[in-house]
């Protein structure tokens, strides 16, 4: 049987789209008296950069990160004041409630007919495991996994620990960097579906010419491939 192996945030639900709304508002916020927008933002992704490997991900440390960026573009700690006015931009994510991809509830009960499905997602566990609960879709999964990083020695502890067949076995998600390159390193094949809304840092580049790897444009379109 076929296994398939689902990410969560932005292939399953609406999720990175909540944080851009809020870098948005941070922005005219700050309004950096010599930087422009686009500069300003290259600054807040150097910070995120950093301070995921350290702090990892999720709503905590974006809130670090939105006040260690403006420590550094200010050479200066916020006031009390301002670190209040951070934290009231940072208020908006809440995830109480998530907002489906279209098609993901009846393609996963379409799927799930046919083949076992798994859940694999990163992030702060008890973040995460709010935002699975809201979606009312852990019913479909037969394993839900929640890691700090998704790397190549991910797939492969959990090839190994849930009995899977690579060759069998499919990732599926949104992000190349997260999601496709490194289950293609251990072997599984992958599908990739994009997100308009992708967070910039898991971009990367595929290959082209890799048969591993499907295209699709829709979620729903899954079921006309498994």
């Amino acid at each position: 049987m076929v296994s398939l192996i689902f990410d969560a945030d932005d292939t399953l639900w609406e999720n990175n789209v909540l944080f851009e709304r809020v870098v948005d508002a941070y922005l005219d916020w700050l309004a950096h008296p010599t930087l422009d927008r686009a500069a300003t933002r290259a600054v807040l992704d150097e910070v995120e950069r950093a301070n995921v490997v350290v702090h990892g991900y999720g709503s905590a440390s974006f809130l670090r990160s939105l006040r260690d960026c403006f420590e550094r573009l200010s050479e200066r700690p916020a006031t009390p004041a301002e670190a209040r006015e951070i934290d009231e931009l940072a208020a908006a994510l809440v995830f109480d409630q998530v907002e489906l991809v279209p098609g993901v509830a009846d393609t996963l009960a379409e799927l799930g007919d046919r083949h076992d499905l798994l859940l694999l997602t990163k992030g702060e566990p008890a973040e995460q495991q709010r935002k699975i609960d809201a979606s009312n879709l852990a019913h479909h999964f037969a394993s839900i996994h929640i890691v700090a990083e998704k790397h190549a020695g991910t797939y492969r502890e959990l090839v190994s620990e849930q009995g899977l067949v690579p060759g069998a076995t499919w990732m599926i998600g949104n992000s190349p960097r997260s999601d496709i390159l490194p289950a293609r390193a251990v072997g599984l094949n992958a599908v990739f579906i994009p997100n308009p809304h992708t967070w910039v840092l898991e971009h990367d580049e595929l290959d082209p010419a890799d048969r591993g790897v499907l295209h699709l444009e829709r979620f729903r379109e899954l079921t006309e491939h498994f």
